[in-house]
């Protein structure tokens, strides 16, 4: 029975790795999945989610040993891990007479950022699924100019889109406001963007308004978020259609009119579902918020234009860059050309790994320290223990009235011990001997 190897460190990670996964398994495929013990974060709520009763973390070693057992491995790792991986699996195949095992790598949502840097991260895999048709011409063109082949990207589109969206709805009902863990970054920012949303829920009473952040606050994902909006919403006058929602995405758009955020890949998803969609204008366009590959989707929208239903529709041109085949989803044609490749013996990473760029970005490499575990945390010293006070035995809230009165007290008591000390002060020449 052919295997297939996944390999993942977060929750988005793992839920793209599960619609290959079920593909391939519907193809006879047996399959398993590993975390690297890196740097990773999977609660077993976000396993759950994702699909999986468990996942197995392993050492490098050991998931290298099991790569190259594998038919097929499917890495969604970050850029840089993914990238490593690939170093050490191509020093370990090298005079090995065996074309290993077919490698697939891709990325989970759309590119916002590092587009090149994450490509030429990726370039050493067999099968590099590319999400949009502007992606794919970015990469050729990067390719050109390294003289990198071309003949292991593949234009798959996300795993999690239909290809096909359904029609745009037109009543507005129930908006979802679908949170990112580190966009934007400040508290004041992500605060500015909840105020829009409650202001909305304010302004149509008759409306559900769901806020969905990324991970609960104990939770971690790929990208750690800062300010979570339960911290930042603690104390505040929430309206009676509002309320925080930790359902997934995929489980709520069915029942959402109206997707809003800033640039999260949810966007597409909705648009998939048939909802409406609007991404926040008002903190500006800037690589640091990702809204800046949406320029051209006709989508941007302030909370003003949002709340005064003055939505966006997609752009076609926009809209055909990822869905583009509506005959074939992203998961089958990943699936197809790993039948293909794994029939013909062929591994286009081959033809990668000869290139001048590749063989001095792998010798650098090897120059590196292997990915490791992450230290474990130094235990915070235990605070030095302090000593009561009489003030730790009264309530709080008499502290500052105590004080007023001890103000008030001192000056009259001086004057009275003085006294007092006075009148029983030693007296004649041995005074000073006291």
């Amino acid at each position: 029975m052919r295997r297939a190897l996944f390999v993942a460190a977060f929750d988005s990670q793992l839920k793209w790795c599960a619609r290959i996964r079920d593909e391939l398994e519907a193809r006879g495929f047996a399959s398993e999945v590993v975390v690297p013990d890196v740097r990773s974060a999977l609660s077993p709520g976000q396993i759950e989610a994702a699909g999986f009763t468990d996942v197995e973390t392993v050492s490098w070693d050991e998931l290298l040993e099991r790569a190259l057992a594998a038919d097929a491995v499917v890495c969604s790792l970050s850029g840089p891990f993914t990238k490593a991986l690939l170093f050490d699996l191509a020093d370990r195949l090298e005079g090995s007479g065996t074309p290993g095992p077919v490698v697939v790598s891709g990325w989970v949502g759309v590119i916002i950022e590092k587009i090149t840097a994450g490509y030429l991260d990726r370039c050493g895999s067999d099968v590099v699924a590319v999400n949009s048709v502007e992606d794919l011409e970015h990469f050729r063109r990067a390719a050109a100019a390294l003289a990198l082949p071309t003949d292991n990207l593949l234009l798959t589109g996300l795993p999690f889109l239909s290809g096909d969206p359904a029609p745009a709805r037109t009543e507005v009902r129930r908006l979802l406001f679908a949170d990112q863990p580190t966009v934007p970054s400040s508290a004041a920012e992500r605060r500015f963007l909840y105020d829009g949303a409650l202001a909305y829920a304010r302004a149509h009473p008759d409306r559900e308004v769901l806020l969905k952040p990324r991970h609960r606050p104990d939770e971690d994902t790929f990208h750690r978020m800062r300010h979570h909006p339960e911290v930042l919403l603690a104390g505040a006058e929430l309206p009676p259609n509002f309320r925080v929602d930790y359902t997934s995405v995929a489980e709520l758009l069915p029942d959402v009119d109206l997707l809003v955020t800033v640039s999260s890949t949810a966007c597409l998803e909705a648009i998939d579902h048939g909802c409406r969609v609007a991404l926040v204008l008002d903190l500006g366009v800037h690589e640091r918020y990702g809204n800046q590959v949406f320029l051209g989707s006709g989508l941007l929208r302030t909370w003003e234009e949002i709340t005064a239903d003055q939505l966006g529709t997609p752009r076609p041109d926009w809209l055909a860059s990822y869905f583009f085949r509506p005959e074939r989803t992203a998961t089958q044609t990943v699936a197809d050309r790993v039948e293909e490749l794994l029939a013909s013996g062929e591994r286009p990473a081959a033809a990668v790994r000869g290139s001048d760029y590749f063989r001095s970005a792998a010798s650098y490499h090897r120059t590196l320290p292997k990915p490791a575990p992450p230290a474990p945390p130094v235990p915070k010293p235990a605070p030095p223990r302090r000593r009561l006070r009489g003030r730790d035995f009264v309530p709080p809230v008499l502290h500052r009235p105590l004080a007023r009165v001890r103000r008030e007290v001192r000056p009259a008591a001086g004057r009275l011990v003085g006294a007092v000390s006075g009148r029983r002060a030693p007296s004649g020449p041995d005074a000073a001997d006291v």
